[in-house]
């Protein structure tokens, strides 16, 4: 119950200049409805546990939002609302005496019960609970102490419930400070929690609270996506936000790209971003090859972005696992943006896994190429890549480049004659695929 002295009372009290009032009659009623009030009050002060008992009890059976904190903890409600009756009805005698600890009885309980989770609107409720209870015990104290004086009350009726909305103001602004820092504590508790997991460092005794905290099972089978720009284009203002959007869900039967009805839970890390991919499954199911291809044509990227997605793990420990396979993926992107799904790219990945090994290999096999002119080279070169493309085909491969099939089997024969590398060899075409692969993802 919020205390319930107002401007007038303070008149009254001296506890701040007095201004003249327009009629000598209206002074002398509000000093005599002061001290009708008063006397009601210090009978509610003697009996205020039989009032707490009441209110407790009426809190119980009229506000649901309250049942849960009076059925884990009656005794700590009933201490909670005991003294804040204690100081906001002590109040009404002795206002500068209480007004600063009625004020702090009230803040101190909008951020508990913010902490424990009742619902603002129960506790704005219960405050005008008790503010009702306390100025109906004082009507009826009033009336059977003498009928008369109650008609005196009216003169201070709407100072009471002007205290009333004051103290509902003060417990909402300190239950949605607190709303605030506990809602800044449990995001900055995730985003630790979500780095640990893709860095690999959490503790597997963590990972069972990591789940409940994430909304995500623990068995689950997830994929990690990540995401940059493109070397040397436009960085992100805003590093929080990826650069595209991932939607919480894909169409039915081609997979989600989150817990359904939840968003995709982001890491942002200095070089790429990274998103978590609940998958549809779990351990010892088979998996769906087509559901990270589903969730790569989903997105939604600009242009110059780049995307990775990695092999799906089971299982929230593996997320360090899923990470390292997503940002293999995105080095197997090319520099000119686009999306890659490591699984349909594992030669690339094999490249991109060893730079050192993958640099030697092209250097060995396509070296001699450079001797070339530059513009004779990329020749070669594009006619190779467009014929291992097409399958073997030069008919195929002659479409694509818009010349003569025979053209395409000149160039390759010379490629032969240069390398010492025969294209129909099974071990020299692997060699060639993959130095084809380094020299495209990690430069000359």
């Amino acid at each position: 119950m919020p205390q319930v002295v107002r401007p007038r009372f303070a008149v009254l009290h001296g506890t701040h200049p007095a201004t003249p009032l327009p009629q000598r009659f209206r002074s002398l009623a509000d000093r005599a409805a002061v001290e009708v009030l008063h006397r009601a009050a210090r009978v509610l002060v003697a009996s205020l546990p039989i009032l707490t008992d009441r209110l407790v009890e009426a809190l119980y059976e009229q506000e649901p939002g309250y049942r849960a904190a009076i059925d884990a903890d009656r005794a700590e409600v009933w201490q909670e609302v005991h003294h804040s009756l204690r100081h906001n009805v002590g109040s009404l005698i002795q206002p500068r005496e209480f007004r600063d600890a009625a004020h702090r009885t009230s803040r101190w309980i909008g951020e508990i019960r913010a902490e424990q989770g009742v619902p603002l609107d129960a506790v704005l409720h219960a405050f005008r609970m008790g503010g009702a209870m306390v100025w109906q015990d004082l009507v009826d104290e009033t009336a059977r102490r003498d009928p008369d004086d109650v008609r005196l009350l009216v003169h201070v009726a709407a100072d009471v419930w002007n205290f009333v909305d004051e103290h509902c103001g003060i417990v909402a602004d300190a239950y949605r400070q607190a709303e605030r820092r506990l809602s800044w504590r449990r995001e900055n508790q995730q985003r630790l929690m979500v780095a640990a997991l893709l860095d690999g460092t959490a503790r597997i005794a963590d990972v069972g609270e990591a789940a409940a905290m994430l909304g995500l099972p623990e068995q689950g089978r997830y994929a990690v996506l990540a995401v940059a720009s493109a070397p040397g284009g436009p960085q992100r203002q805003d590093p929080a936000r990826p650069p595209l959007h991932l939607p919480a869900a894909l169409p039915p039967g081609e997979g989600l790209s989150a817990a359904p009805g939840a968003a995709p839970l982001w890491h942002t890390g200095p070089d790429a971003a990274f998103a978590i991919l609940r998958l549809t499954g779990g351990p010892g199911d088979p998996v769906d090859p087509g559901e990270l291809h589903a969730i790569a044509d989903a997105l939604d990227a600009p242009a110059g972005t780049r995307a990775g997605i990695g092999s799906a793990v089971d299982g929230l420990a593996a997320l360090g696992d899923a990470r390292r396979l997503a940002e293999t993926a995105l080095r197997a992107c090319p520099a000119s943006g686009g999306t890659v799904v490591l699984d349909e790219h594992l030669p690339d990945a094999l490249v991109v896994s060893s730079p050192a090994l993958g640099s030697a290999l092209a250097d060995r096999v396509l070296g001699p190429l450079d001797r070339l002119d530059p513009s004779d080279r990329d020749v070669i070169l594009e006619t190779l890549t467009a014929w291992l493309d097409a399958d073997g085909s030069a008919q195929r491969a002659g479409a694509r480049l818009y010349c003569h099939r025979n053209t395409v089997l000149n160039r390759l024969r010379r490629f032969e004659q240069l390398t010492g590398r025969c294209l129909t060899r099974p071990r020299d075409a692997v060699e060639i695929s993959l130095a084809l692969a380094a020299r495209r993802l990690l430069g000359p």
